[in-house]
C-alpha cells in the first residue's frame, strides 16, 4: 500500500511540475495547444504550438499523466498533430537546415 501512495505521489509531482512547463511555454507564446502521442517505453510526448507559431516539447512517464498535465495547464488538447494545429507551427532557417541535414544529407548545424 505505501508503494502505491509513493508512486501516486510521485506521478502528482510529475504532473504539476509538467503542467507548470507547459503553463510557463502558453504564457511566453500568447496561449498554447498540446498533441499528445506515445512514444514507447519512454512515454509520452507532449507537442506544444504557441498562439505566435513558436513549438516545443516536453516528455511525461505516460500517456495517462501527459494527460492530466495538459488538463491541468489548462491548454486545449488535440487528438492529433495535423490540420489547421500543425499549420500554425512556423519554423525557420534552423529548423529546415537540421531536417534536411537529418533526412537527406544537408548541411550540418554547428
Amino acid at each position: 500500500m505505501a508503494d502505491t501512495q509513493q508512486m501516486d505521489a510521485k506521478d502528482g509531482r510529475r504532473v504539476a511540475r509538467l503542467a507548470q512547463q507547459i503553463s510557463a511555454f502558453s504564457k511566453t507564446h500568447g496561449g498554447a495547444e498540446a498533441q499528445v502521442a506515445y512514444i514507447g517505453e519512454r512515454g509520452a510526448r507532449i507537442v506544444l504550438v504557441g498562439e505566435d507559431g513558436g513549438w516545443g516539447d516536453l516528455v511525461a512517464p505516460s500517456v495517462d499523466l501527459a494527460h492530466q498535465a495538459v488538463q491541468k495547464a489548462g491548454v486545449t488538447l488535440h487528438e492529433s498533430f495535423d490540420g489547421e494545429f500543425a499549420a500554425k507551427v512556423k519554423t525557420g532557417p534552423y529548423e529546415w537546415t537540421r531536417m534536411a541535414g537529418i533526412q537527406v544529407g544537408g548541411p550540418k548545424n554547428g
